[in-house]
């Protein structure tokens, strides 16, 4: 590590209303240094990096950045342009990509003028050849986006920011949607960049991807910056101890014996937003007091066998058995009614009505329960006590149970709707991309809940792209590739990265 920072954070600060989302923090960045950016939920790593990335304006506090000179300037704050020209490039968890543009046409935007995209073309096609080469982020350039592999849009996304010449990248959750080898390979390449001068920061929850590739790992917690560790000298208890003030363990569940069926697919088909993501001929069978994991890239297929789980979408072909009772054309709300307790993937779009308060968010799914309404009227001190001890219970932090879901945070967002389905003790749990966004803490309790259903037993459905979450929480696997289900007995990771990639193992 060199002696001299390249960016130096100093005192920022910043604040949406009573909230403090970042106080006095400072930090700095090394030239060819992998960073590491961890904390909880809230705690204010994703606003510290837009400040920094200029989408935000600091309350107070200063970035100072070293010119092409290596001198330290101050960094025109609030100002993406003047980051981009700085050298600083973002590459956020979502893609931002046009899916009917090729991968030249969608890195040429925003940086080159409209009237000259024709005419830069080729100059440009020859230096993203010449990157790719120097990176080794390989993607076909003259396909549409949109047919690519979510492996091959991510490096589309740092070829974006390298193609303007970054010295410094910024990733937020770089490989949320990415098989094992596809993040193996993803840091690879990003490590051999380093070796020629790139400095970069991320932001993961996966600590595995943490300790191998980060030269240095810096910790949030409640908006201030409450520690760093070299990661030679860092473990998961270590990292625990920082995020959350105190030792946090990700539970594993322990063998036990499962019980009678309680849901059957036999046979489903069903569309889905494409033809990958429809479900072919699928079988499946949930246990009583069984965690059965659906492993997968993105996009395969898991959407359109939530949205059947749920009711929210009625199959084509197949049938369905509840307790031996053959489920017809049902709706989301008698899927309730039949025990079905749901955790959707978009929390924000599924989740929750944004407009409508937390405390009517947490009854939402049991409007018919007499504790809350009788004969259509709400029993409103009935359903505030309800959400106070909920969000006592799992920790619900945000601005009150009578403000809007949508002023929550997305990690209290999906804690609100984790309170509302445990509470009701379903009896089939479908837990899809439960701990999606969670910190350590909070991951670990939504572990231990379903770890709690299943010993009462509920049957649950655990479909993650967290591989890692699938090998430490479910006691049988599939797999889940173009809409087709696989069933496996190995808990090799590289065995079924193969599969999820859709190779024979």
């Amino acid at each position: 590590m060199k002696s001299d920072p390249i960016l130096s954070l100093k005192n920022l600060s910043k604040r949406f209303g009573t909230i403090k989302a970042n106080e006095k923090i400072s930090l700095d960045l090394y030239r060819g240094e992998i960073l590491a950016l961890l904390g909880e939920n809230g705690a204010g790593k994703t606003t510290l990096m837009n400040m920094l990335f200029g989408h935000y304006m600091p309350d107070a506090g200063k970035i100072e950045v070293t010119n092409a000179s290596g001198e330290f300037i101050n960094l025109a704050l609030g100002n993406p342009k003047a980051s981009i020209a700085a050298g600083i490039g973002m590459v956020h968890q979502h893609f931002t990509l046009a899916e009917n543009l090729d991968a030249i046409d969608n890195i040429l935007l925003g940086s080159e003028p409209l009237n000259q995209l024709r005419r830069r073309r080729k100059i440009a096609e020859n230096k993203i050849i010449s990157l790719m080469q120097e990176s080794g982020l390989v993607t076909p350039l003259d396909i549409a986006v949109g047919q690519l592999t979510v492996g091959e849009r991510q490096r589309i996304e740092i070829l974006k920011a390298l193609y303007r010449n970054v010295r410094i990248l910024i990733l937020d959750e770089p490989t949320a949607v990415l098989t094992p080898q596809e993040a193996d390979s993803l840091f690879k390449n990003i490590k051999g960049m380093t070796s020629h001068g790139l400095s970069v920061i991320f932001i993961s929850h996966k600590l595995r991807e943490v300790l191998a590739y980060s030269s240095r790992i810096t910790v949030l917690r409640q908006g201030k910056n409450v520690g760093e560790i070299a990661t030679s000298d860092a473990n998961e208890k270590k990292i625990a101890e920082l995020m959350v003030g105190s030792e946090t363990t990700l539970p594993r569940r322990q063998p036990a014996s499962t019980g009678k069926p309680i849901l059957k697919l036999e046979g489903v088909s069903a569309l889905g937003r494409g033809l990958r993501d429809s479900l072919k001929n699928v079988n499946l069978t949930v246990m009583r007091g069984e965690i059965l994991g659906i492993a997968g890239v993105s996009g395969n297929g898991q959407a359109a066998l939530a949205a059947v789980l749920s009711g929210m979408t009625i199959p084509e072909m197949g049938t369905m058995t509840l307790n031996d009772e053959k489920l017809g054309n049902l709706d989301p709300a008698k899927m309730v009614s039949k025990g079905i307790g749901r955790i959707p993937e978009d929390r924000h779009r599924d989740g929750i009505i944004g407009s409508m308060s937390v405390a009517e968010n947490m009854i939402i799914e049991g409007l018919s329960d007499p504790t809350f309404q009788t004969n259509g009227f709400l029993k409103r001190e009935n359903i505030a006590a309800h959400a106070r001890n909920l969000s006592d219970e799992y920790d619900i932090r945000g601005p009150g149970i009578s403000a809007p879901a949508q002023l929550l945070s997305g990690g209290n967002i999906q804690k609100l709707i984790l309170a509302r389905v445990f509470h009701n003790k379903p009896k089939i749990i479908l837990a899809n991309q439960p701990t999606r966004g969670l910190d350590m803490g909070a991951a670990a309790d939504v572990a231990r809940r379903l770890i709690d259903a299943r010993s009462r037993g509920s049957g649950i459905i655990l479909i993650s792209e967290d591989l890692d979450e699938i090998l430490r929480l479910a006691d049988r696997i599939l797999v889940m590739h173009d809409g087709e289900l696989t069933e496996t007995q190995t808990r090799d990771r590289a065995t079924l990265g193969l599969l999820m990639a859709g190779q024979a193992a």
